[in-house]
């Protein structure tokens, strides 16, 4: 689903070229940018020998061209990377002028620090691979944590598919008095507060403990979500174990309506057989990670980041802010 908005409009100069690439990650989401921008998808060659690895060859001139390639690193993520690495490789060494890896999803993102001993934090190792492959800038959506893009030592537009998201439930016409945000954890209360604001709703927070990878335990609801619609938001849904239980403790509180909103849907293992039997009205994801839909529950719906991700690689390219699509000048305070 291809959702424009009054302020994403802008008219590309078909004289100013944008090289746009992809790897084998979500070809439709980068025919999408190319559509929006009003470009195609340029010619290359990836494919696998019969031993598994990865070739790659771009199939006219990008001499002197900035360069961004499209390649969210989702599942298989390992091969996602790798191709990533070597398309890096093939336009540094086809001369391109500066080359930007557009990631609208960043695997390895969640081991961002050390939280017990002998650990290894691969959202830096990912970082210094990508830098170290020949990225001059890295163009990313709905990072785990803010703290990645100091990771790195180019440069790193950090965009958000919050205007997508906060569009859609305003579509739903629910009185703001009617709703609540609702955090899933505390680590995403800041998230949360900035759609509460964008709402005008109030907010809640599941408080949860963690006892081992992929598995959340939802123990006690703050704030008031009795006989309200919550929107709970997160960055991304993995195996869907903690929003599935955040879901029934809302319930259980009293809740109305639930929705569920988040920018990247890994739904891994049994992510969606969890959300098809959760008290969960409607699941809105974005498609920084490609779905079939036709085959997802009819609570599941996908929302295309295409005309941002294409807003954003214009700016970029025309070297105009990025942040301003999102009104974050005004946001900032000064102590």
């Amino acid at each position: 689903m291809v959702m424009t908005f009054p302020q994403l409009e802008r008219t590309i100069n078909p004289t100013h070229d944008i090289k746009l690439f992809a790897g084998r990650s979500n070809p439709k989401l980068a025919q999408e940018i190319a559509e929006y921008l009003g470009t195609s998808v340029g010619p290359m060659v990836v494919k696998n020998f019969a031993d598994g690895e990865i070739y790659v060859q771009v199939q006219e001139s990008v001499r002197g061209d900035d360069v961004f390639i499209i390649q969210p690193l989702c599942n298989p993520v390992n091969e996602n990377l790798m191709e990533l690495l070597i398309i890096i490789d093939a336009f540094k060494r086809a001369s391109a002028k500066t080359i930007t890896a557009v990631i609208p999803y960043y695997g390895y993102a969640r081991q961002d620090r050390k939280t017990s001993g002998r650990e290894a934090i691969t959202a830096k190792l990912v970082a210094d691979l990508l830098t170290t492959a020949g990225t001059d800038r890295i163009l990313a959506m709905d990072l785990h944590t803010g703290q990645i893009q100091g990771f790195f030592n180019i440069l790193v537009d950090h965009i958000y598919a919050t205007p997508i998201l906060v569009n859609y439930i305003k579509s739903l016409n629910i009185n703001p008095d009617d709703m609540a945000a609702v955090s899933p954890d505390t680590g995403g209360v800041q998230r949360t507060r900035h759609f509460a604001k964008e709402l005008g709703c109030s907010m809640a927070i599941i408080d949860k403990r963690r006892d081992k990878h992929n598995e959340a335990i939802a123990n006690y609801v703050i704030g008031d979500v009795k006989n309200k619609v919550c929107i709970m938001f997160d960055d991304m849904i993995d195996t869907a174990g903690t929003i599935c239980e955040a879901a029934r403790m809302l319930k259980q509180e009293g809740a109305g309506d639930i929705y569920v909103c988040a920018a990247h849907p890994v739904f891994s293992g049994p992510a969606v057989e969890r959300l098809a039997n959760a008290p969960i009205k409607e699941c809105i994801v974005a498609n920084t990670i490609p779905l079939n839909i036709s085959q997802m529950p009819p609570n599941i719906k996908q929302l295309s980041v295409a005309p941002l991700l294409g807003q954003a690689i214009a700016r970029i390219h025309d070297d105009e802010s990025v942040s301003s699509l999102f009104g974050f000048e005004k946001d900032i305070q000064v102590n």
